[in-house]
């Protein structure tokens, strides 16, 4: 049993796992929100709508030990991937952001608010957004400022500007300043023309502002008394809702996102592969499978398809994971792609370098598949043949890779532009490394090409 990392920063309570079992524990200080909440059905109506996360109240004494001793203890269903702001495509987090204004609303209707803004209270189900932290809901009470404002301005809306104005993904920013975008930070990066708008005006600008004096002031507060009326509140967050429905992303040049049609492969080639993992998925039936590089989702539908129960996949191309994301979306898939640099995946960070865990901490995968993917670590990135296997082993006991050897036409457009410095990047190499950590089940060639499909599986 111990406590999750992330979950420090709320004396209200904080997360337990044990024994693989998601559970928070409520102290005295969350007590009396969280009754007031419980007893005005605001939380089960908020589970109903497929807001907020599903919770079961549980005996006190399922987590003994503890200290101080909880007031409640809930249980919360695990979620299938734990992800991070930082790794979002651009759609993501605009449908986070949405969400997280839509659910603030549906409150205030009911007379609460959430006493946070942070995107890290955001998971995903597939594509559709879930907000996963019951003691930010506390009661509403008339004339109080909205204190999550900064909070929501640099965790949502400016990393969503710096995208949608100037064509910068925020994803490495976001990633090594884990609070987000400051409005200080991101206004000497707006035009004139940016900040004609009356949203980034009163939340960038103007926030900006009061950064400025309130750091020349030491803090000092001048106005203590101001007031919000609920139905100014709600206009703040309409606007904003507003808004962020209207941003969009220039025009994205994909390199990879139409991988699946414009290669050297023809139909028959496309359908062997598609065979491939269909076959593997039928046989292990993998509760989560991993697609890495999984460009605009093809092999993932084909994963869903055959009955894995959820596909994660894992892409750097933005313009990729946009049309991806928008596929699952519009199916409603249990599918959630992801940006991952996977010779520079996210580290374990935050506060003592766990808050927010590794994508290795996190990758728990039962099946994993990497097509057209290792020759961009070993080619592409320099990444040594024996590495790259260890490391795409290392994600899931089984699973397939498909090897694309010197002759593939993928693999000599890398080379075109580089010396060739890489004498074990051979197709018996890849082999030798494969069976030195894992049994080889089945292999094939695809016919008509330079390329092997090899299924794995862990000793």
């Amino acid at each position: 049993m111990l406590y999750d990392p992330g979950s420090y920063r709320d004396p209200a309570g904080r997360v337990v796992i044990k024994d693989e079992r998601v559970f928070r524990a409520i102290f005295e200080a969350g007590r009396k929100p969280f009754e007031t909440a419980l007893s005005a059905g605001v939380l089960e109506r908020s589970i109903e709508r497929s807001q907020l996360l599903g919770m079961e109240e549980a005996e006190a004494s399922v987590l003994t030990g503890l200290d101080p001793a909880p007031c409640f203890v809930i249980e919360h269903p695990r979620l299938d991937f734990i992800s991070y702001p930082y790794e979002w495509s651009f759609s993501a987090l605009r449908q986070a952001a949405l969400f997280h204004l839509e659910f603030h609303l549906a409150l205030l209707a009911d007379g609460f608010s959430l006493s946070d803004a942070t995107a890290y209270n955001v998971q995903f189900r597939g594509t559709k957004p879930v907000f996963i932290d019951h003691l930010s809901i506390v009661p509403y009470h008339e004339g109080q400022p909205w204190i999550g404002q900064r909070q929501f301005t640099m965790q949502f809306l400016n990393p969503l500007l710096l995208w949608a104005k100037k064509g910068v993904a925020p994803n490495a920013w976001y990633r090594g300043g884990l609070e987000g975008i400051a409005p200080e930070d991101l206004l000497p990066l707006l035009s004139w023309r940016d900040k004609l708008s009356f949203t980034v005006l009163a939340h960038v600008v103007a926030q900006a502002k009061l950064q400025e004096r309130a750091i020349k002031s030491a803090g000092d507060d001048s106005n203590p008394g101001r007031t919000l009326s609920r139905k100014g509140f709600e206009a703040i967050l309409i606007g904003l809702r507003d808004y962020i429905a209207a941003l969009s992303l220039p025009r994205l040049d994909t390199v990879w996102g139409d991988y699946e049609t414009n290669n050297s492969y023809d139909i028959d080639k496309r359908s062997a592969k598609h065979a491939f993992v269909a076959r593997m998925v039928e046989q292990v039936r993998p509760r989560q499978l991993f697609d890495m590089g999984c460009n605009s989702g093809d092999y993932t539908q084909t994963a869903l398809d055959h009955g894995a129960g959820n596909v994660v996949g894992f892409d750097f191309d933005f313009g990729a994971l946009e049309l991806a994301f928008a596929r699952f979306d519009k199916a409603r898939a249990p599918a959630l792609p992801l940006w991952l640099d996977a010779t520079n995946p996210s580290p374990g960070q935050g506060w003592a370098g766990a808050e927010r865990k590794s994508f290795g901490q996190r990758a728990k995968a039962d099946a994993m598949i990497a097509l057209a993917f290792i020759h961009h670590l070993a080619i592409a990135r320099n990444i040594p043949l024996d590495m790259a296997v260890d490391w795409l082993i290392s994600l899931a006991p089984t699973g397939v890779i498909e090897f694309p050897d010197k002759g593939d036409a993928m693999v000599r457009k890398l080379l075109s532009t580089r010396e060739d410095i890489f004498p074990d990047y051979t197709e018996e190499a890849f082999l030798a490394h494969v069976g030195a950590r894992a049994r080889i089940v089945e292999s094939e060639r695809i016919e008509g090409s330079n390329r092997l499909l090899l299924r794995y599986e862990r000793s």
